[in-house]
């Protein structure tokens, strides 16, 4: 907001702690509602599960485009920050690539519908592909090189390549003769030096 008199520009305000925590819970109703029913899942059904009414959802996020792509940012958000608060609380750098790991499919095979969406012709879609790159291959690496640093895996594998690796190792997981986890755990398995 400009501050015409002065010429200065001032800082949105910040959200109050308990707004946060209201966004929070309302974008985590959302995701729970995408999981069980898709991206298409009606806003009504949401607000219940956030326990408030339409019109609040719709005060928040005026498109189901806005909507969707602030429950992905929330979700990746949290993802990123996991990653070095297990590295300083895991028993090992490579236990906590594991568990990041681990955190990451459940990221990727809970985006029923997201796909097709993010392959729409909506502005609001466009930069998330980049967003999510940018947050997560960086924790990704930091987890990797401690996890090289200790010994523990071998240090030729890219972050990039590694996620990669992963989320197509999650394509096709709502097939129940699939099980992506169980072949991701196969992968990081792979990743760790042989005596």
């Amino acid at each position: 907001m400009a501050d015409i008199e002065s010429g200065s520009a001032r800082p949105a305000p910040r959200k109050r702690a308990d707004a946060r925590r209201n966004e929070a819970t309302l974008l985590d109703a959302a995701a729970s509602a995408f999981i069980a029913s898709g991206v298409d899942v009606p806003v009504r059904e949401i607000a219940s599960r956030a326990g408030v009414g339409v019109g609040t959802i719709y005060r928040h996020f005026p498109t189901r485009a806005d909507l969707i792509v602030a429950v992905y940012r929330h979700q990746v958000e949290a993802c990123a920050e996991a990653g070095p608060t297990l590295l300083a609380s895991s028993s090992t750098p490579y236990a906590a690539l594991a568990q990041w790991i681990d955190l990451f499919v459940d990221f990727l095979v809970t985006k029923h519908g997201l796909a097709a969406a993010l392959q729409s012709d909506n502005a609001a879609f466009q930069t998330l592909h980049a967003y999510f790159l940018d947050r997560l291959v960086p924790v990704c690496a930091e987890l990797l090189a401690a996890a090289a640093a200790a010994g523990e895996i071998d240090p030729d594998v890219g972050a990039l390549v590694l996620l990669r690796g992963v989320g197509n190792l999650c394509i096709g997981a709502d097939d129940p003769r699939y099980d992506a986890r169980r072949m991701v755990g196969v992968l990081i398995a792979g990743l760790t030096v042989r005596s």
